[in-house]
């Protein structure tokens, strides 16, 4: 008797499991638009432009999910969150998943209870210094003023890193980049820390970014990664497989130029075929269509496109790819087998 009464009990939990993971893929699809949360302004990664509408890096990232999803990349309601609050706005349910330049660790992933669906970002925290500071290395910023943003790993690692160097440090708690760039220029701390994307997205917005330097160390690792909320595995599949599907496709060469040609097509290359939905029923397991990468592809391009266009060398970011390049090209981009 009690093993059936364990065994009920376990099969309820399996349901309700069952039923909270299955909750947001419908949700988002009865509302028609998905809740995507953001940074509150980080150019190139995610900032609205001169039009209002939002663009950037991890922008990109939720209108391939919305593509893929809703087959509209503009059914999307961008919801600013700071340091603080992001996590608040995903654990409530005020947005179905966060792309916004966020840590993947231990903590957030077991005690704050989110799933990173992959990293889609190699990062590193660093420095930046007005030129006229006369500084070369971080460790000549013993006694300096440092902006910071509050309920962050940068804060975190800030302490670290000065501990472990005997250094001292005062910090300049700040909670958005907007404000950091303002406390910085108005010289309130002598040098600003982030991650280093963030450092140059921030130094090309400046009337002369040549007057900032971006220190060589780096001293952290910040592998910057979508998340779900945990307890919603059929969700984090559909987010965590469109962005699999963009990286994906900039290794078998399917890019938004060509897509149509090689959906019509339907050639010789079996991923491919399956990618583009020309072949096996790979949107049937996420509870979506067969042509669900396909459209996260068209809405932006592949994951190549979407760096070169918002971060690359090219861009005024001026971001080279380094680990972030494809793993044939000696980076770490790596996407599991779409089959």
């Amino acid at each position: 008797m009690k093993k059936f009464v364990i065994l009920g009990a376990m099969t309820v939990a399996g349901l309700s499991a069952g039923a909270a993971a299955a909750a947001t893929l419908d949700d988002v699809k009865a509302r028609g638009k998905l809740n995507c949360g953001v940074t509150t302004g980080l150019v190139g990664f995610a900032a609205p432009d001169a039009n209002g509408e939002w663009q950037g890096f991890d922008v990109a990232i939720c209108r391939a999910v919305a593509a893929a999803v809703l087959s509209d990349p503009n059914a999307i309601e961008f919801v600013p969150t700071t340091g603080k609050t992001r996590f608040t706005a995903l654990s409530s349910g005020e947005v179905d998943m966060l792309a916004r330049n966020t840590t993947w660790t231990l903590s957030r992933d077991a005690d704050l209870k989110f799933e990173f669906v992959g990293t889609n970002y190699y990062d590193g925290q660093g420095f930046m210094v007005p030129k006229a500071l006369d500084v070369s290395s971080a460790k000549e910023l013993d006694g300096a003023t440092i902006c910071v943003q509050t309920g962050t790993t940068t804060e975190l690692n800030l302490a670290d890193y000065f501990r472990k160097n005997n250094m001292e440090y005062e910090p300049v708690p700040i909670e958005t980049n907007a404000e950091g760039q303002q406390q910085y220029l108005a010289g309130a701390c002598d040098a600003y820390t982030t991650d280093m994307s963030g450092l140059a997205s921030t130094r090309a917005t400046f009337e002369a970014p040549g007057d900032h330097v971006l220190l060589p160390e780096i001293i952290s690792k910040e592998p910057l990664a979508p998340l779900v909320r945990h307890g919603d595995s059929e969700w984090g599949d559909v987010v965590r497989w469109t962005l699999n599907a963009l990286i994906a496709a900039e290794e078998l060469g399917i890019t938004s130029a060509n897509i149509n040609e090689l959906s019509a097509e339907a050639g010789d290359a079996p991923e491919v075929n399956r990618i583009l939905g020309t072949e096996g029923n790979l949107g049937e397991m996420l509870g979506l269509d067969n042509e669900w990468a396909k459209r996260a592809i068209m809405a932006g391009g592949n994951y190549g496109e979407i760096f070169e266009k918002n971060i690359g060398e090219n861009s005024p970011i001026g971001l080279a790819r380094g680990l972030n390049a494809q793993w044939t090209d000696g980076g770490l981009m790596y996407a599991p087998p779409l089959r």
